[in-house]
């Protein structure tokens, strides 16, 4: 049927199946164009064209709708109706959910904690799934965004994903995508990059290689042309990790590139996720351009707003707040500070620094920025070998300044240079006593004897990490590859590496010394509990982002953490050091405490931190007045039984991290109300309750379902398989592939990494625990295989994919479907079920209802409907399992076939029963469109009042402008469409017929 005529063009709808040139499509867009004619966009269902999307114009493409109707039923003489079980199975697992609740992501290769579960809950509530994971360091915010990914791939939301991450980070959130959620992200670092742009046009979009993948946010901002393309791209989700970095800080009106390149964006996906542990640096615009970034008609000021303005748009959680929920998952760390006293020629080093006076600094005092000489203390706090290193640069500079040195800066450098070198590794106390602490027996660490117990060092100069992996490499006895090295200088290749190595069993590493690049995101605790500060940050917040590296969620030993602590008879010296010790006491006082440390200084950004400690030493400030103000600030605690306008100015003017992240004082009372947690719908942890979860209504588990389709007959030519196996050690089979396996060649575009097939193997396990052993216990002997063959058996994994093609294109033709006969008398031979699944779109091809259920006749005269769960225990098709063993006992035999009455008494009731489908999927519909029609009123209300307000305060600042006014209704007429084309059932509804049942004695 050519789809010329209009009263024809009115039943295309999004969602509808479809035949074009021979294939079966998904409607995506009906659109109609200049010439009277109309666009339809589709994505292939069929073998041929799975995935792909194509646009065709009615005019010239005849397009012809899906008929259930036509439907043949085909007698399933399978051995215990295999077949059947497979095709209805892969059509099941084809359903899309339409629900907020949690239907796949609880089962993913991870301890299913309910407080993971709430980000992904929060955000399915919402129209459209943008979110900010902000929970602290350490508490799994790479699990929830998968989570959160794994829920919309279910409801094929997710086709094509972007993760843009630091360059250290990369390899470790692939892996955790993968092996916990078998999301396969490629890896886009700089080597791959140019491989990919000598294989594809000049004019080609990178970004349109591959479906998912992952970038540093570096290499994207770097990259004029690579960038570029982002503008000609459009993803299902984006994931930007460490989202601190995004935040617009805009210095003078210019904001940093970081901060351009996440708007642009942000406006290129329906779901964007963002991570962050250090979400907020004290100011409104900064927070609320990431609110804007999630959702732009939210705030109209970004200097005035509310926590309940932006609080559907975030999640924060600290330790504290989840402990209840996870007892034993977070040992309690035990810090220790290691007392090293000062040697006597580290004394006279100090002395002669403490009593130094230069002439640079007469100018630095009068301009309050940071003096030369406290400078110098910072690095040789670090080492002797930094401190070198600084003085060094500095009379090279003031040498090039002033020839003849008038000052005397330079010889005083000098001297202090002098004294510092007289400082080799045995008069360096701290060095020393590291070494004592690594070979003692009370620190158990056996010179690295144990693969499963490394150490982190941390240091924050790079002079200081290349001293302490040299002299430790020496002292140690240790060869080459068992200490290793990490800092920003290195590549994001070596750096991925490092951290990959680091976390691999068989790898030789013991101990890793890393400067503070290391100290953002990356998982260190797999197989690390113990890690030194050789140096004190003058930072809270690298404190907690350093400690947060093994002190984290899946950590199974106590956190062993040290601080290397000088101890001098120079009173200057001493007293500094003190102010230092003073930081981290209070640092491990407010975690248990607020759970934020950064809010004593209230600073929430690094160099700031370091210029609060910087003033409080040279200044000269006791440590007992520098611990006083450690605290948080009166104005910023939300003294929740006062009302007054005073108070109600302040906090409409202020950000107040303390309320908006349900924080703590320090005294341990909550600033929150109980009326305000009762609001907001969840408890204070935000824990998802069990009601949240859906169980799965599929006949086989996934080990069944993969299982049954590597074994049937029909797949066989397509996998191209040699071998197939159980595995010895798990609840899994091995398979290996033909040299020319179709199925190996499919696979190795949906993994991350070709080398979980290498050597033509591929392993698949359903036991989570033993996939998760073999990933960080793997053998990686070799540069590139560092990936695990064994692969998470579960509803995600590409293997289930091909399974359900299979299933879906060639166990039965397009307008096919079985015919079961059972035999448990709950049918009678004049009895039939029909077994349909109905679905209604809204404009973005995206169900809004997607429903099983069955239609029951008995003897021509339809019975009533049935849920799907009725029709599984009236016909016993799920089967029961033999007792003592995992086979299933079925009802229906391979002797128990239709008979030919049955079948043509089947295919006589489909006109009625696809009848009786589409009508109760209208009524679902006019439910659905009642719920939604308030939805989006509410949505309405929200986005005009915005407009308005937004309006109003560009009047007010005098930059009502007519191109700002533009702007800001082209934002609320975007969004208003995209509220529209979300909740508007607007297709017509679609059946499909799955099968029929008719009763044998």
């Amino acid at each position: 049927m050519r789809h010329g005529a209009h009263s024809e063009r009115e039943l295309l709808s999004p969602g509808m199946r479809v035949l074009i040139r021979g294939q079966e499509w998904l409607v995506d867009k009906v659109e109609p164009n200049s010439l009277g004619n109309h666009a339809v966009s589709c994505t292939g269902i069929s073998a041929l064209v799975r995935d792909m999307t194509a646009t065709f114009l009615d005019d010239l493409d005849t397009i012809t709708p899906v008929d259930p109707v036509k439907t043949r039923f085909i007698p399933d003489t399978s051995a215990r109706a295999a077949k059947s079980h497979l095709f209805i199975e892969s059509l099941l697992r084809a359903t899309a959910p339409t629900d907020a609740r949690i239907h796949v992501g609880n089962k993913a290769a991870m301890d299913s904690l309910p407080y993971q579960l709430v980000p992904a809950k929060k955000a399915l509530a919402q129209p459209r799934q943008r979110i900010l994971i902000a929970d602290a360091v350490g508490l799994g915010k790479t699990l929830e965004a998968g989570i959160l990914m794994s829920e919309l791939i279910k409801r094929r939301k997710g086709r094509r994903i972007l993760v843009v991450t630091a360059k250290s980070m990369m390899v470790q959130f692939q892996k955790e995508m993968w092996e916990r959620f078998a999301i396969p992200l490629i890896s886009l670092d700089s080597s791959r990059i140019q491989q990919i742009r000598s294989e594809i046009p000049a004019n080609a979009n990178p970004f349109s290689y591959y479906d998912k993948v992952i970038i540093s946010i570096d290499t994207l901002k770097r990259d004029i042309q690579y960038g570029a393309a982002l503008d000609a791209s459009y993803w299902d989700i984006i994931v930007i990790d460490e989202a601190q970095n995004v935040a617009d800080r805009a210095v003078n009106g210019r904001s940093a590139q970081r901060a351009k390149l996440a708007k642009r964006l942000a406006s290129r996906s329906d779901t964007l996720i963002m991570l962050s542990a250090t979400p907020h640096d004290g100011r409104a615009r900064s927070f609320a351009s990431l609110m804007n970034m999630l959702d732009p008609t939210t705030l109209p000021d970004p200097e005035r707003y509310d926590k309940k303005d932006v609080e559907h748009l975030y999640v924060r959680r600290f330790k504290k707040d989840v402990m209840a929920e996870v007892p034993g998952s977070f040992p309690e760390r035990k810090v220790t500070q290691e007392k090293c006293k000062a040697t006597a020629a580290e004394e006279e080093a100090f002395d002669y620094l403490t009593d130094m006076k230069l002439v640079m600094d007469m100018h630095q005092k009068r301009s309050n920025s940071f003096l030369f000489k406290t400078m110098l203390e910072k690095s040789l706090f670090s080492s002797p070998a930094a401190c070198i290193k600084t003085i060094d640069e500095r009379v090279k500079r003031l040498a090039k300044k002033d020839v003849s040195d008038q000052t005397g800066d330079i010889d005083r450098l000098e001297g202090l240079k002098a004294a510092l070198e007289k400082i080799g590794p045995m008069q360096f106390s701290r060095y020393q006593r590291l070494l004592q602490l690594l070979r003692s027996a009370d620190y158990g660490w056996h010179n690295g004897e144990d693969a499963d117990d490394r150490i982190v060092i941390f240091t924050e100069r790079i002079e200081t990490k290349n001293y302490l992996e040299e002299h430790l490499r020496q002292d140690l006895k240790l060869p080459k590859k068992v200490i290793v090295s990490m800092d920003g200088g290195m590549s994001d290749v070596e750096q991925q590496k490092i951290v990959e190595d680091f976390g691999t069993k068989s790898s030789s590493i013991r101990i890793l010394v890393a400067s503070d690049v290391a100290s953002e995101g990356l998982n260190l605790h797999y197989l690390s509990h113990r890690l030194i500060h050789f140096d004190t940050p003058w930072s809270l917040m690298v404190f907690q982002q350093r400690n947060g590296r093994i002190d984290r969620y899946g950590q199974r030993k106590q956190p062993d953490i040290r601080f290397m602590m000088i101890c001098s008879r120079n009173a200057k010296i001493q007293g500094d050091t003190h102010i230092l010790e003073i930081l981290q006491q209070k640092e491990d006082q407010a975690r248990k405490d607020i759970g934020d440390p950064s809010l004593l200084m209230g600073k929430f950004d690094v160099d700031q931190e370091e210029e609060f400690t910087r003033e409080a030493i040279e200044s000269g400030e006791s440590a007992e007045d520098f611990a006083a103000r450690l605290r948080i600030p009166d104005e910023d605690i939300d003294h929740s039984d006062e009302r007054s306008e005073d108070v109600e100015l302040c906090r409409m003017t202020m950000f107040d991290p303390l309320s908006f992240f349900n924080l703590t004082t320090p005294d341990g009372s909550d600033t929150t109300s109980t009326e305000e947690n009762e609001s907001a719908g969840e408890s204070v942890t935000g824990s998802a309750d069990d009601g949240g979860i859906v169980d799965s209504s599929t006949l086989m588990s996934d080990y069944e379902y993969v299982d049954e389709g590597l074994s049937c007959e029909e797949f066989r030519q397509s996998a191209g398989l040699k071998s197939k196996r159980p595995l010895r050690d798990a609840h899994g089979f091995a398979v290996e592939f033909q040299e020319d396996s179709p199925l190996r060649a499919w696979l190795r575009r949906r993994v991350p990494n070709t080398q979980v097939l290498r050597d033509n193997i591929a392993e698949w396990s359903d036991d989570a625990k033993y996939c998760e052993d073999q990933a960080n216990g793997l053998l990686a002997r070799i540069n590139d295989e560092s990936w695990s063959r064994v692969q998470y058996l579960w509803e995600l994994n590409p293997i289930t994919e091909w399974v359900g093609l299979k299933a879906s294109s060639l166990l039965y033709q397009r307008d096919e479907a079985p015919i079961i006969g059972v035999t448990n008398g709950n049918l009678h031979a004049d009895e039939t079920i029909m077994l349909m699944n109905g679905m209604v779109a809204n404009r973005h091809a995206s169900p809004v209802i997607d429903e099983w259920f069955g239609v029951r006749y008995l003897d021509g005269e339809c019975m009533g409907i049935l849920p799907l769960e009725e029709v599984w225990r009236i016909t016993g098709y799920r089967g029961n399992l033999i007792p003592g063993t995992t086979e299933r006992r079925y009802v229906n035999r391979e002797d128990s076939a239709a008979s030919s009455e049955q079948i043509d008494a089947a295919q006589l009731l489909l006109e009625d029963a696809v009848s009786r489908g589409k009508s109760m999927l209208s009524d679902c519909g006019e439910q659905y469109r009642a719920q939604a029609d308030e939805e989006v009123t509410q949505q309405m209300d929200r986005i005009e009042h915005w407009s308005h307000a937004r309006k109003a305060l560009l009047q007010s600042q005098g930059k009502n402008t007519k191109e700002n006014t533009k702007q800001v209704d082209r934002m609320l007429e975007q969004y208003a469409d995209w509220v529209q084309d979300t909740l508007d059932a607007s297709g017509e509804p679609v059946i499909r017929i799955a099968a029929a049942f008719v009763g044998k004695e």
